[in-house]
């Protein structure tokens, strides 16, 4: 127990205060719409269901799932090299997916540019 680091318990009334001080309620709430609106975008492209029965499942972060035909490899790195887009495409369960997370940071266009270069990325069947 001589390692133990309390830094992280020390600075939970910090993160409280700034909580409150930035109104996160409301940051949070707009982190889900855009969740929201990426989710149902992706579900569109790809014509596939979403793995969540209505928007409460998830606040800011949710996986898609991406067509069988795919390459969970080369969609991964194409998403950072030709569009500098960093998103975890991976396969689980032997289902393809991508894993989405909005943060206070980001706006309606980088959910265009995620939307838009999948669309690019599918088409080609990379």
């Amino acid at each position: 127990m001589g390692t133990r680091d309390l830094s992280a318990f020390l600075s939970v009334p910090a993160a409280i205060e700034f909580q409150e001080k930035y109104d996160w309620d409301r940051v949070r709430a707009a982190c889900h719409q855009l969740a929201r609106e990426a989710l149902n975008k992706i579900k569109t492209l790809t014509g596939l269901p979403s793995y969540y029965p209505d928007d409460r499942w998830y606040v800011q972060m949710f996986a898609a799932p991406l067509p069988d035909s795919i390459n969970v490899s080369s969609i991964k790195s194409q998403l950072y090299d030709r569009y500098r887009i960093e998103a975890p495409v991976h396969e689980w369960n032997g289902k393809k997916l991508i894993r989405v997370s909005i943060q206070a940071y980001n706006t309606e266009s980088d959910i265009k540019a995620l939307i838009n270069s999948l669309q690019s990325l599918l088409a080609e069947r990379v």
